[in-house]
């Protein structure tokens, strides 16, 4: 079974450190910049998942929905999923 890679998207650069503690292979957008990666647009940053069997975490509502149109994998942390997640926590109480 192949490991499975993770994108994490400029919004949320540092997940990429906290997910590799947890053993998995994930690589942040911000960092991937420093290091000279051609990943200023949605595009680019799309295409490099794509190429590269990524799954991309992101918090853009437009790059989730050409990962959706297209078929890739891809989680999107919009406000509806965080509404989802407070929710369930209010309903905790």
């Amino acid at each position: 079974m192949k490991k499975l890679k993770i994108l994490i998207d400029e919004m949320d650069d540092g997940w990429d450190e906290r997910l590799q503690k947890l053993g998995f292979d994930a690589f942040s957008v911000k960092k991937l910049r420093v290091e000279g990666k051609k990943l200023r647009t949605d595009y680019s940053v799309i295409n490099y998942a794509k190429e590269n069997d990524m799954i991309l975490v992101t918090r853009d509502t437009e790059s989730g929905q050409a990962c959706a149109e297209n078929n890739l994998p891809y989680i999107l942390l919009d406000n509806d999923e965080i509404f989802k997640i407070a929710l369930d926590k209010i309903n905790e109480f």
